[in-house]
């Protein structure tokens, strides 16, 4: 073994022949595995030698020798690995970096791909690597590899965070994620051998995140293939079911196909434009989505086959599209033009549905030679590493959507949350919406003003407090549409609003109001936390400010917190108790000061303005007038009851989390109250109940229709008020009302 890491240096002549001669001897000499052991499949071995007859196309020679050195490390690193088929290891490294040899990669990529899996599998460092090959391919390496080295609580947090390093890599270097593609493929490949729960993991994971990442890079070929593979592997049922149903209808349609075709090129020699006609059947994934999705039965989906009219230059393609319409009658509705605005990953193409012979929708793709390619290939086909410049096409666009992953990082509590936005963001059925000076915003289907506001910028999101569409004020949970003018109303010191989580879809939106919120959180904790020990403290007679630094000190010390602000966090959030940090604050001998009773009771004021971290609860709906009663929640900080709440019977053995509360003398603001009202069934009964709240200046929440016996029916409002005195006022205006039989507050 080790002589053969000195045959390059030692034979002169063609890298190709020597790659001949070094694959028998590399593979002879592993002799943990016999040629005649090996199962039928793997009869058939991708070899060194085929590696470098793909590489010797593009590459020059020292290349191919620098790759061919690295293929003999990493042979000699994976010595005595085998795959789960019985093969040698470094099988699937050389069939990894043949499918990016395939896309014509870079001599850095090739070696990282026959590398990516010796820092994780083997004893290899990366400092080997670096002092090898360089530090830039001990980059991509690494990027790749798993994170072996920590604990995680279950599998899905440990991919969520294995996902997250990878794209974390990929944006400092976008070859990061094309090898982890490259690998997945040829994972996907080779998966039957693996038993099947493994390979419903793979396969789900693979349609989920991998496939999308693909179709968003624009490497269209290499999405279909992992999207037909993973379909294979997650549904093998419908696979063979949809896989028997298209080739038995092959046949029936064959012949039409062949005509539609004939049709095409005839029109095209008519009106003397030069294009090459493909016709393309559909992928059986492809198909599947959309009986899926639309609710149909193979039979009704038409469109399994399509036709691409490949041409010279962009105008020949307008040109076609109008040959094309004029031959069949276009379906209304249906006519795309991802020319003059391209797909978020470049792809390129007019797209059109017509009436075909029959009666057949037929779906025309119509695109030059460059938007095949990029189509096709994606960020591959504008390799930036090739060329050094360009910040265009299929590249310029996976860069955008790199930088906004980085900004969904930054947001991201934590890696299962980071995963969950990605997702989101990966499956973005596009509507194009301009802004008032005519920029066009991509966004998701389904998209609100709250995520155009944070495609423009963050901070435009975060301070966004109104809405115009196409300039008539809307609310900012309105869908947007195609072609709109969206313009974004934003004041200083506004902030976002939790209930924009419910409408919002776009990962970035998503990400950066969950950021912004935990941040708020976080200070309303601290402010929470200081208000709960200084009352602890004034059992003490002292207070937070009167603590000498030097004991704040030492308790951060001793709960292992890097500052003090965390303890106040902890206490505000119900993680600790106020209590026993104070004790621990005041100096033994200052303890026996502590005062009786009646200081201890002092009631904590409950302003309605502290925010997420005093929470009133759902069951009983506490307003101000209500005796009220706070209990301590860990995590979620005071939750705020009624004194007569049922709820509180199953909290009477934990003492210890209860705490005295009192509502604010001239407190102000709004409270959400629940009311039931039983009526006889009139006309404008609810009309006329909605009108006399409205006129005590309180808001419906919401209503909840509830049929009784066909006589009378039950109306339950969610109400905003100010206190128990105006919700009183409301119920005793409507106890008067003559369709009215029943009226009381609401309590779960």
């Amino acid at each position: 073994m080790k002589g053969a890491l000195l045959a390059p240096f030692l034979f002169g002549g063609s890298i190709h022949l020597f790659a001949l001669w070094a694959s028998a001897t590399i593979l002879g000499t592993m002799s943990v595995i016999k040629e005649q052991a090996l199962p039928p499949a793997c009869a058939k071995r991708f070899l060194i030698s085929d590696l470098c007859t793909t590489l010797e196309s593009y590459l020059d020679a020292d290349a191919v020798k620098e790759i061919y050195h690295a293929y003999l490390f990493g042979a000699e690193a994976h010595d005595g690995q085998i795959r789960a088929s019985g093969e040698p290891y470094i099988h699937h490294p050389l069939e990894v970096a043949n499918i990016l040899a395939l896309m014509r990669l870079d001599k850095q990529t090739i070696i990282a791909a026959i590398l990516h899996d010796v820092i994780e599998d083997t004893r290899i460092a990366k400092e080997q690597i670096v002092a090898l090959f360089g530090a830039e391919v001990a980059e991509l390496v690494d990027g790749v590899s798993k994170l072996t080295h920590l604990t995680f609580q279950n599998r899905e947090e440990a991919q969520a965070e294995n996902f997250r390093k990878v794209l974390l890599a990929m944006v400092k270097d976008i070859r990061v994620i094309l090898i982890k593609i490259a690998d997945r493929l040829h994972n996907m490949r080779t998966l039957k051998i693996m038993p099947a729960y493994k390979q419903r993991r793979i396969a789900k994971e693979t349609l989920e995140i991998f496939a999308p990442i693909a179709n968003r890079l624009g490497m269209n070929t290499i999405k279909l293939e992992l999207e037909d593979l993973g379909f294979e592997a997650y549904y093998p049922s419908r696979y063979r079911v949809l896989q028997n149903a298209v080739i038995k209808g092959r046949g029936n349609r064959k012949e039409i196909v062949q005509n539609i075709e004939t049709s095409l090129k005839r029109c095209l020699h008519q009106e003397e434009l030069t294009g090459e006609v493909v016709g393309r059947e559909k992928h059986l994934y492809s198909i599947y989505s959309k009986m899926h999705i639309q609710k149909l039965s193979f039979s009704d989906v038409f469109d399994v086959y399509g036709f691409r009219v490949i041409v010279d230059k962009v105008d020949t393609c307008y040109r076609v599209l109008g040959a094309v319409h004029n031959l069949f009658k276009p379906v209304p509705g249906r006519f795309k033009d991802y020319i003059a605005i391209p797909k978020a990953n470049g792809y390129q193409s007019l797209h059109t549905v017509l009436f075909g012979p029959y009666g057949i929708p037929i779906e025309i793709q119509i695109r030059t030679n460059e938007m095949d390619e990029v189509a096709e290939s994606g960020i591959a086909a504008h390799w930036l590493y090739k060329s050094g410049d360009g910040r265009t096409g299929a590249d310029g666009r996976a860069r955008e959507w790199l930088r906004s992953l980085l900004e969904m990082q930054k947001s991201a509590g934590n890696s299962l949350e980071f995963l969950e936005n990605v997702k989101i963001d990966l499956f973005p059925d596009e509507i194009y919406v301009f802004t008032p000076k005519g920029k066009i915003i991509k966004l998701a289907r389904g998209a609100t003003p709250v995520d155009f506001a944070y495609a423009v910028h963050s901070d435009v999101g975060n301070t966004c407090v109104a809405a115009k569409i196409d300039r008539r004020l809307a609310p900012l949970a309105a869908p947007l549409h195609n072609g709109q003018t969206v313009e974004i109303i934003a004041t200083p010191g506004a902030s976002p609003n939790p209930s924009w989580l419910s409408f919002a879809v776009t990962g970035k939106a998503r990400a950066c109001i969950r950021h912004f919120l935990k941040q708020l959180k976080e200070e309303e904790a601290i402010a929470l936390g200081q208000r709960l020990l200084d009352k602890s403290l004034s059992n003490f007679s002292t207070q937070l400010a009167n603590i000498a630094p030097a004991l704040i000190q030492q308790l951060t010390q001793e709960y292992q917190v890097t500052g003090f602000d965390i303890i106040l966090k902890d206490i505000g959030l119900g993680n600790r108790m106020a209590a026993v940090v104070a004790r621990r604050l005041v100096p033994m001998n200052q303890q026996s000061e502590e005062t009786g009773l009646g200081e201890q009771s002092r009631p904590l004021i409950i302003k309605g303005t502290e925010g997420m971290v005093i929470n009133f609860a759902k069951c009983c709906r506490p307003i101000p007038g209500d005796r009220i009663v706070g209990f301590v929640s860990t995590g979620r900080g005071i939750i705020i009851h009624t004194n007569s709440c049922r709820n509180l019977q199953e909290y009477r053995n934990l003492p210890e989390k209860w705490i005295q509360v009192e509502w604010e003398e001239n407190i102000t603001g709004e409270f959400v109250v629940e009311m039931r009202v039983d009526v006889a069934n009139q006309r404008g009964v609810l009309a006329m109940i909605a009108s006399s709240i409205s006129e005590t200046g309180a808001n419906i929440e919401n209503l909840e229709i509830e049929e009784k016996d066909g006589i009378n029916t039950s109306l339950n409002f969610t109400l905003s008020v100010k206190n128990r005195k105006h919700l009183a006022d409301i119920m005793r205006r409507i106890r008067i009302m003559r369709p009215v039989v029943h009226i009381a507050r609401s309590r779960s």
